[in-house]
């Protein structure tokens, strides 16, 4: 038996991995890299995927992860990203 059988993570708030990348940067990397081999533009599509995570960890720099769905809940109409116990984003002063 190894003793690598169970994976310890050092930090309670470490987020989940996918390779070296969260989920968010490593679909910020996916979606360019399939559009790129979808279209036949392979190198374009690896081109964009790299300026896309490049672009999402300067973004992220400091913050934390949920702070482009903060983002996107003030910028983004109502729907977006449908959060039920919230109020919509428009409504800036509460009664009560």
């Amino acid at each position: 038996m190894s003793a690598d059988k169970y994976v310890i993570p050092s930090h309670l708030d470490d987020p989940e991995l996918i390779g070296f990348w969260t989920l968010d940067e490593f679909l910020a990397m996916v979606i360019p890299f399939t559009w790129g081999i979808l279209s036949q533009h392979i190198v374009i599509g690896i081109g964009l995927a790299v300026l896309g995570w490049w672009a999402l960890r300067r973004a992220k720099a400091g913050r934390t992860t949920s702070w482009l769905i903060h983002l996107a809940y003030w910028h983004l109409p109502g729907g977006f990203p449908s959060l039920r116990a919230t109020p919509p984003s428009y409504l800036r002063l509460m009664v009560g």
